[in-house]
């Protein structure tokens, strides 16, 4: 015999808890809502006025530095801790949750130029003008103890990056020459050169751990195999890359900031032309940073404002700025994706949120559910063109605004004289470039 029973689900009809309001069953059938499409749009538009409303990225300060902050070192393990090096030879380690200096020594004269932490956490390497190695343990010296590096090594020429290995006892710098050094030997295992004076910056790929790439003084970016005895590639550009960083989620992609006000994205498969090039930027852009997610990436430069791209597409989603801060020289993407921090020449390392108008702290599920439903509407009415101006708009500064002016009138006018040099010349003699092409020199192997 069978019997048929109705049930339903408890957590459709009782409260969670006996101060939440009671729940009120609904029937979802779309012919009893007509008007439900006018609501949603309505709650998309308020919800996008309000994200506006909450955009407010600034969350903290951190002061001490006597001269410029030179270079970040990310901790891989430890969110916390922040390692940053300044101008007048000083390495000061952060605690982030106080926003308070816990150790500061004086590590080289001169520079500092670059930071690099050990695969383990428990140590870090500093680079300066002085051309030395150090290296320097990351807890505390205990009581009576001086601060003292654990290990130095002796370069013949001035040192202006360095990047550690992922996973062995291997470091490289970059200078006169591309150096990979092992810790426990005081003289380089390797030494690359391809004809260029200098290399200003390095950088190990953290998936293809034995693929290294540096920018050169001569507008050229360089690859390297460890594993090889000379360089692999080299695309040179119409000016200088001034930084580097790899995609942490794609082994095949880096982007590099650029002094035309650009950022490029490469596929090192594929060097004949950027996969991507970023344009917001109205000055040269000297640092960059990737998410942990490789979704995003986060730069700064000489027009004194942060900008967050994403990896895709061509114009920043957010750009965050000061009146007091100027001219920015490092920038750090936090390793849970919550948090950005930059350093600039007056001194100062300021902290932001990734997502300008996210809530911190501990969310209840009701406002979960909240801003989920929210984000959904978002998207949904994304397109929509009030929605859409009202989620693009971004107040910028003065310099920023009058600049962009003046860049559009110069793309116009350039772009207005090749067409003229097209149409009055022989078919085929000015070829059309893409913006992709245009800043490509030459690719060599």
């Amino acid at each position: 015999m069978k019997v048929k029973v109705l049930c339903r689900n408890p957590d459709y009809y009782l409260r969670e808890t006996k101060r939440d309001i009671y729940k009120v069953p609904r029937n979802y059938e779309p012919s009893l809502h007509p008007f439900e499409g006018l609501r949603e749009y309505t709650r998309a538009l308020n919800a996008v006025k309000l994200e506006r409303v909450f955009a407010k990225p600034f969350v903290g300060n951190l002061d001490g530095h006597q001269d410029g902050v030179s270079c970040f070192g990310k901790h891989p393990q430890r969110l916390s801790l922040l390692v940053s090096g300044s101008y007048d030879g000083e390495v000061r380690l952060w605690d982030l949750p106080q926003q308070k200096c816990v150790r500061n020594f004086r590590a080289h004269d001169g520079f500092v130029r670059g930071i690099a932490f050990l695969p383990d956490g428990q140590q870090f390497v500093t680079v300066g003008d002085d051309k030395t190695i150090k290296m320097w343990k990351t807890d505390l010296p205990d009581w009576g103890e001086e601060e003292e590096p654990t290990n130095t090594y002796i370069s013949k020429s001035v040192i202006m990056g360095v990047s550690h290995h992922q996973k062995e006892p291997m470091f490289a710098t970059c200078g006169e020459l591309c150096q990979v050094w092992e810790e426990d030997r005081n003289e380089p295992i390797r030494t690359f050169q391809w004809g260029v004076d200098s290399l200003h910056d390095v950088s190990f790929n953290p998936i293809e751990t034995n693929l290294l790439a540096a920018c050169a003084s001569d507008r050229s970016i360089i690859l390297y195999d460890t594993r090889d005895i000379g360089p692999i590639r080299k695309v040179i550009m119409t000016l200088r890359s001034n930084r580097l960083c790899w995609n942490p989620m794609e082994a095949f992609i880096f982007t590099c900031a650029n002094e035309d006000y650009n950022l490029y994205t490469f596929d090192t498969r594929k060097l004949k032309q950027p996969l991507q090039v970023h344009m917001d930027h109205v000055s040269a852009v000297t640092a960059i940073d990737y998410a942990p997610t490789g979704k995003e990436f986060v730069s700064g430069g000489y027009d004194k404002s942060l900008r967050i791209f994403e990896h895709g597409k061509s114009h920043s989603r957010d750009i965050y700025h000061t009146k007091r801060m100027q001219r920015l020289t490092c920038v750090l993407w936090s390793m849970d994706n919550k948090y950005i921090l930059c350093g600039s020449d007056e001194m100062n390392i300021r902290m932001w949120k990734a997502r300008s108008a996210e809530k911190l702290g501990v969310l209840r599920p009701r406002e979960k559910t909240a801003l989920n439903y929210s984000e959904a509407l978002k998207r949904k009415f994304g397109s929509h063109p009030q929605i859409s101006r009202i989620a693009r708009h971004r107040q910028v500064p003065k310099h920023v605004y009058h600049a962009q002016k003046e860049l559009r009138t110069i793309k116009l006018k350039q772009k207005r004289k090749e067409a003229n040099r097209r149409a009055h010349s022989k078919p085929g003699t000015v070829p059309f470039l893409s913006e992709k092409k245009k800043h490509i020199v030459e690719e060599q192997e």
